[in-house]
Formats: C-alpha cells, sequence, structure tokens
C-alpha cells in the first residue's frame, strides 16, 4: 500500500478520453481521463457511473436537460441513462468510479471507444 498522487497521474495522461486505470476497489475500477470538446451519446445497461470532478467544469447531457459539475462534485448517473459528456473547450479532469465490466461507451463501438484499459 502506498499513496496515489492524482497530479502526477493526470500529468502523465496524453489521450483526450481516454480512461487510465489507478486502483482497484472491490469489483470497481478507480479511473482517470482528461476530457475536452464533445464526447458520444451512449449509455450503459447495467451499470451506474460516478464521475467525481478533479479540475475544470464538466457538462453533462441528457435526452431532456443538462447539467453542469464543476471542480470538487460529484454525478452520478444510473445505469440504462443516456448521456453525453462534453466541456465548453477546457481541459476537465475526472475520476470515474465504475464496475469492472463496464465498457467504455456502452454498446456503442466507434473510433474513440477504448477497449483495453491501460494502468498509469
Amino acid at each position: 500500500m502506498s499513496p496515489i498522487n492524482i497530479e502526477e497521474k493526470f500529468a502523465a495522461i496524453k489521450e483526450y478520453w481516454h480512461p487510465y486505470l489507478i486502483g482497484e476497489l472491490n469489483e470497481n475500477y478507480l479511473k482517470l481521463a482528461k476530457v475536452k470538446d464533445e464526447f458520444v451519446w451512449h449509455k450503459h445497461d447495467h451499470e451506474d457511473e460516478l464521475f467525481i470532478i478533479y479540475k475544470g467544469t464538466l457538462i453533462m447531457d441528457f435526452r431532456d436537460k443538462t447539467v453542469e459539475v464543476k471542480t470538487a462534485e460529484i454525478l452520478l448517473v444510473p445505469k440504462g441513462v443516456e448521456h453525453r459528456p462534453r466541456t465548453n473547450g477546457e481541459d476537465v479532469h475526472i475520476m470515474l468510479v465504475e464496475p469492472k465490466q463496464t465498457k467504455h461507451t456502452g454498446e456503442l463501438v466507434m473510433e474513440k471507444t477504448v477497449t483495453q484499459l491501460d494502468w498509469l
């Protein structure tokens, strides 16, 4: 057991929208990602997602509303809810807590889909 320096881990991330593993907690992964601009509409039929905003403002679009999530805030997205994360052009640093089986873009497979998770 040793501490994980989150700022050092974020500094190592070079790609946007690519989650990286930093730990495991029971049956969940702890992931970090840098995000910028717009991602894709998707959902996770069987897993909830927890977004923890470390730096910046994440904008989460839902089909019926839009929510802004700022530094030091969290957002829970229930399973089955279609969503699209995005930013207003700024770099946003997020931590995700998700079940290990969660697919990056749900059942949607496209160019931005990450199928192999890497450790930082």
